[in-house]
């Protein structure tokens, strides 16, 4: 008897180390009092991104040192195991401070794009900048599942904002 709750745990085991690798920031605006959740920064090759959403957006926020983003600025995500890869537009304003941003819609159910960020290995990110000059970002297979993770850790919290 003892055996089979003890396999059991095992096999849960899985799930809970999972849910605690979730674990995002919330904060309210003190002056709108919108509700903010965020992963915080975490660092990929040559890069560091945090993802955040509020109840009418998600924003994924790179930052690559000594560059300058505009509007004409565009980033190429590649997946793994496939030729499929997805384009954004900068999102956030003109900068030369090495910000890119890329923002979608909250909404039920998330946009395609969206939910190929949560369910697709990322390979690399090309960031073209206002010069046209690329800037490759590899990902290891530890911080793809890593970029996984969190993009689907927002997406189940950003849900609980659009209620």
């Amino acid at each position: 008897m003892c055996m089979k709750h003890a396999l059991v745990l095992a096999m849960l085991l899985p799930v809970f180390s999972w849910s605690q690798n979730c674990n995002v920031k919330t904060t309210r605006d003190p002056y709108t009092k919108e509700i903010k959740v965020s992963t915080g920064f975490f660092s990929l090759n040559g890069a560091r991104a945090s993802i955040e959403a509020t109840k009418s957006d998600i924003d994924f926020m790179f930052e690559l040192e000594d560059k300058c983003f505009d509007d004409a600025s565009n980033a190429a995500v590649f997946f793994e195991g496939s030729r499929l890869k997805t384009n954004f537009k900068n999102t956030g304003t003109m900068n030369c401070d090495g910000l890119f941003h890329f923002t979608f819609r909250n909404t039920n159910p998330s946009p395609t794009a969206l939910q190929n960020l949560g369910s697709k290995k990322i390979t690399s990110i090309r960031f073209k900048d206002n010069s046209g000059k690329e800037t490759g970002v590899s990902l290891t297979p530890v911080q793809q599942q890593q970029f996984m993770d969190l993009v689907n850790c927002i997406l189940n919290e950003a849900k609980k904002l659009v209620q």
